[in-house]
């Protein structure tokens, strides 16, 4: 019997991003499409940008999760547009990284406070972060350094 699409949305809900494990792949927004091509389940996925280092251990952690779940025909496919957006991730992602102290990205293109205090005299450090995809900044007020997850 095959599982219903539902139940693989919230198995992958379970799945951690490999570089930022407080999200899921779901949250983070790669996961484009689950859908059952007569007996093999095709999962959809887009990566954050096409150099990502992540991106075959996100399909390995993928296929491990739905085996682990009793699904035993499987297909990963890339889908490379449209190209991924931080305006991809869930609201629910955005509040888990924002507590784990990296600042979710903003249109305005920096962060709109420190995610430690909450305070808005903040200064960017450097362009870039502990990931490509973050930049390095602190907190003026609490002194804290904190990453910032740069808008795409």
């Amino acid at each position: 019997m095959k599982p219903a699409v539902a139940d693989i949305w919230d198995w992958l809900d379970q799945v951690p991003d490999p570089e930022i494990p407080v999200i899921s792949v779901v949250d983070l927004g790669i996961v484009r499409g689950v859908a059952w091509q007569g007996d093999t389940l095709e999962v959809a996925v887009t990566p954050t940008y096409s150099g990502c280092p992540a991106t075959r251990i996100i399909a390995l952690d993928i296929e491990t999760a739905l085996r682990d779940h009793g699904v035993a025909d499987i297909r990963i496919k890339t889908q490379i547009s449209p190209a991924w957006t931080t305006d991809w991730l869930t609201e629910k992602g955005r509040v888990k990284l924002e507590r784990f102290g990296i600042a979710p990205p903003q249109k305005a293109g920096g962060p709109e406070k420190c995610p430690h205090c909450s305070s808005r005299d903040i200064e960017r450090v450097s362009q870039f972060g502990s990931t490509p995809c973050k930049a390095h900044w602190r907190c003026l007020t609490c002194l804290e350094p904190f990453d910032y997850f740069k808008c795409l």
